[in-house]
């Protein structure tokens, strides 16, 4: 009784020593596949098929695929555990990834693949938000209610700024392979990566802290009913991460339409990586934050911070007073994120906290998808400057689910008074 008395009295750091040492560089590296992959694909299919809109094509497949079934995934691992489910997605996925590798030369139908690339978003190891998930479960058990939150809000931000490294350095080593090895040597490097380091995630001690029928609360084993993840404290925390996946993918969109109209297209990754900057480094200092600032105050104002960056983009008219919105607009992104997962992690029905933590990501995914496709066809037809408008669009959904989510809190504060 004592040591357990102890051990919840230690200092945050001791989750680095409930969860191992090895296990934060091995989830960071086997996240890196997902960042190469749309990359990836793309330079592969433009080689290998000399059609930008079938690599187009080929990418959204990808995240089509991941969209469709990433959460299904995560409800597998909330009922069959982690560790069976990230096997079979790595080893399936490793293995379609050097399939499109050969085929993307070989005499084959375009369709067969768009049919591969959907595939392999359909299998691909939904590394981020199980760790979130495993993590969660870890602290649920280490830490005493009072300190939960504390630690949680820090884990979620870590966890958010090593989303952010992985997907600015996945495209450099994409390119990086690519020049010295050939189109296809990223997507075969995505595999071995998949192979080696989703399956040490895999099989790493922690994966048993998730394990089927058992949650943080270990007075109440089992699963809630499914019909909990519809409830308005899931849901809004979703619409939230659709809203920033739509705020991507019009964002990275148009800002490529701005660096081509100054005939510098190709440095658009660059100017885009300002936003990582600033969202990383604020995601971090989340942790730092009191806790009278609450999650749903945090929401509203980061995400009018967003809102504040997204709305000046329109009015730059070099690349450096881009660059400066765009460090702005990280300085929104990355506690927002932090934010909608800690709001996530805490509304998971029991039990169910892979599938709570994949919803979310499918919903950047699907955002991102979708809002790549439509803003391309208005900087088509409508030009840049239509364009420019999306990502503010696309940051206001966000802001209003903040608004939501604020306006729940009350009632439910309301209904308990």
């Amino acid at each position: 009784m004592h040591s357990t008395t102890s051990s919840l009295t230690q200092r945050p750091a001791s989750l680095i020593r409930s969860a191992g040492w090895s296990y934060f560089p091995v989830a960071l590296v086997a996240r890196l596949p997902f960042a190469m992959m749309v990359v990836g694909l793309l330079t592969l299919v433009v080689s290998a098929r000399g059609s930008i809109a079938v690599a187009g094509m080929t990418s959204a497949m990808t995240g089509l695929g991941t969209a469709v079934f990433g959460p299904l995934l995560g409800a597998a691992s909330d009922r069959f555990g982690q560790r069976r489910v990230l096997l079979v997605a790595g080893i399936v996925n490793s293995a379609l990834l050097i399939a499109i590798a050969w085929l993307a030369f070989a005499p084959v139908k375009d369709a067969v693949l768009l049919a591969i690339a959907f595939a392999i978003g359909a299998s691909m190891p939904q590394v981020a938000p199980l760790s979130r998930s495993r993590l969660v479960a870890i602290i649920g058990r280490t830490f005493s209610r009072e300190r939960r939150s504390r630690v949680l809000n820090g884990t979620m931000a870590y966890e958010s700024a090593a989303d952010e490294v992985v997907f600015v350095f996945g495209p450099v080593v994409v390119g990086l392979l690519a020049t010295s090895q050939g189109p296809a040597a990223p997507v075969i490097g995505a595999a071995v990566l998949a192979l080696v380091f989703v399956t040490s995630f895999a099989l790493h001690p922690t994966a048993r802290a998730t394990s089927p029928a058992t949650d943080a609360d270990e007075s109440a084993p089992g699963q809630a009913p499914a019909v909990e993840l519809l409830s308005a404290r899931v849901v809004i925390p979703v619409i939230g991460a659709l809203g920033m996946g739509l705020f991507f993918g019009s964002m990275l969109t148009a800002l490529t339409a701005f660096m081509a109209d100054r005939g510098a297209a190709e440095q658009a990754g660059l100017v885009y990586g300002a936003m990582g900057i600033g969202s990383a480094a604020l995601a971090l200092s989340v942790a730092a934050l009191p806790d009278r600032f609450t999650l749903s105050a945090r929401w509203l104002v980061f995400g009018g911070v967003l809102v504040a960056g997204a709305a000046a983009t329109p009015l730059a008219y070099n690349i450096p007073g881009m660059a400066a919105c765009l460090l702005i607009v990280g300085m929104g992104i990355g506690p927002t994120l932090v934010t909608q997962y800690s709001l996530a992690a805490e509304a998971s029905p029991r039990g169910r906290s892979g599938t709570v933590m994949t919803m979310l990501s499918s919903g950047v995914v699907v955002g991102q998808s979708a809002a790549t496709a439509l803003v391309g066809l208005v900087a088509e037809e409508a030009g840049t400057a239509a364009a420019m408008l999306a990502p503010a669009i696309a940051a206001g959904v966000v802001l209003a689910a903040a608004v939501a989510q604020a306006a729940v809190v009350r009632r439910t504060r309301a209904a308990q008074v």
